[in-house]
């Protein structure tokens, strides 16, 4: 049971993403130029996406873990959960070129530090070394960002 509805979260979330790609998509090389930074708040957007995407990923994965026993996943999963949500926001308020934008991004990078160091506790899995890089990918763009907009 639990199983499907983490198949039907994740499906969700493709499809969220899909739509997403799609709406930005059509303009992907020439974002709107309201903001004098609105180019880099695209690509914040974007880096933002996509940690969301692999952070909700390494949560159905270490959701089936611990269902499996081996809770000493289940902190990795709370914050990869939580850590998807605050980039969801991120890349929402970068893309539409929020002036609190600095501010979800100070956050972003607080809650992809702290959930890259979970998943770097288990180097031999793919999936929770993939989420880690992501979240130094997003804590990289969301710096530079935060650094512009202030």
């Amino acid at each position: 049971m639990i199983h499907s509805a983490i198949g039907r979260k994740r499906s969700l979330v493709i499809a969220a993403l899909a739509l997403f790609a799609a709406a930005v998509g059509a303009n992907a090389t020439a974002p709107v130029a309201e903001s004098p930074h609105a180019s880099h708040m695209f690509k914040c957007a974007t880096v933002c996406s996509e940690c969301q995407v692999q952070c909700d990923s390494c949560f159905s994965h270490c959701s089936t873990l611990v269902t499996e026993g081996k809770k000493e996943h289940a902190k990795c999963m709370s914050m990869c959960v939580d850590c998807a949500e605050c980039c969801k926001m991120c890349a929402s308020l970068c893309a539409r070129q929020s002036a609190l934008s600095a501010y979800a991004c100070e956050c972003c990078i607080k809650c992809c530090n702290d959930c890259a160091a979970a998943c770097e506790k288990f180097p031999d899995d793919k999936t929770m070394t993939t989420c880690a890089k992501s979240c130094r990918n997003c804590v990289k763009e969301c710096e530079a960002m935060a650094k512009m907009t202030k």
